[in-house]
């Protein structure tokens, strides 16, 4: 086997693991892992702006906007102007959203982030080097994306797989 084939395995398995793990997280709370992931940040910050939230979870706001629409629809945020200045917008949890994240798996990216923080900083480095070389690559290096390992949005209403969540400007997802 080669050096090609070697890396296309690789990255596979890294794309089969993302798609798993999705799924899970789906089955057992109905959400992805961006949705999840700003439900964390309006939980672990109180009262949050939409800004806020964006530069936490390294999304556009109009990308963040656009998965608050969908948590709003379900009952799981509310957003609500402040009553200080009413130029900024606030979000906030539901008890149904607090509930979901009490039963929520761990994102992937926390095991990640776990056995990545134990290697040497020249081994990040390079790990890092060579995934932002792998990007360039594919041609994703321009891909609005947050630190979650998922791989879209799963639609509830059918059994499809739809744009994911972090592709920058996508209003219909």
């Amino acid at each position: 086997m080669g050096n090609i084939d070697e890396v296309l395995i690789a990255l596979r398995r890294v794309i089969r693991a993302t798609d798993l793990h999705s799924k899970h997280l789906a089955k057992t709370t109905g959400l992805t892992a961006p949705q999840i992931l700003l439900l964390q940040a309006i939980r672990n910050k109180g009262q949050v702006t939409i800004g806020e939230l964006a530069n936490d979870v390294s999304l556009s706001q109009a990308t963040v906007t656009t998965i608050l629409d969908r948590l709003e629809k379900r009952n799981l945020v509310y957003r609500k102007r402040s009553d200080k200045d009413k130029r900024k917008v606030h979000a906030y949890l539901t008890e149904e959203a607090i509930e979901i994240l009490k039963i929520a798996p761990l994102p992937l990216q926390d095991y990640f982030t776990r056995q990545f923080s134990e290697l040497e900083g020249w081994e990040q480095t390079m790990i890092i080097s060579a995934i932002q070389r792998v990007a360039y690559m594919m041609d994703a290096q321009n891909i609005d994306a947050s630190p979650v390992l998922d791989v879209g949005k799963l639609d509830r209403k059918s059994t499809h797989i739809d744009k994911p969540d972090f592709i920058a400007g996508d209003k219909d997802n």
